[in-house]
């Protein structure tokens, strides 16, 4: 399962389409395809407690984000949430994305 190839990427403007954060949007920052999961800025922050160190001298409370599967976003293209597909580009052979809204190719 650790070569599951995902039509979304790194950066890509994301809008959670299920569960808690349904309706946020950020952009991905981290995609773990082993777990099927990405890390979406902004969405799904979850509370992490710090002991006091030498970098933190008073510890407390972090808020960061939590990973969210990856079938939970939509990629979002100027303005609204679209399907993605993969098609073969003739000018360079190379396999591209495109908008299945607008069919328009995604950079």
């Amino acid at each position: 399962m650790s070569n599951v190839k995902f039509k979304l990427k790194k950066n890509d403007l994301v809008r959670v389409i299920a569960g808690d954060a349904k309706g946020k949007e950020g952009k991905i920052l981290v995609i773990d395809s082993k777990k099927m999961r990405a890390t979406v800025e902004g969405v799904n922050l979850i509370s992490k407690h710090a002991k006091p160190s030498s970098k933190n001298p008073n510890g407390g409370i972090e808020k960061k984000e939590g990973s969210i599967h990856i079938s939970n976003l939509m990629l979002i293209e100027n303005g609204k949430t679209t399907r993605i597909g993969k098609k073969m580009d003739e000018s360079s052979n190379k396999s591209v994305r495109y908008s299945k809204k607008t069919q328009q190719l995604i950079k």
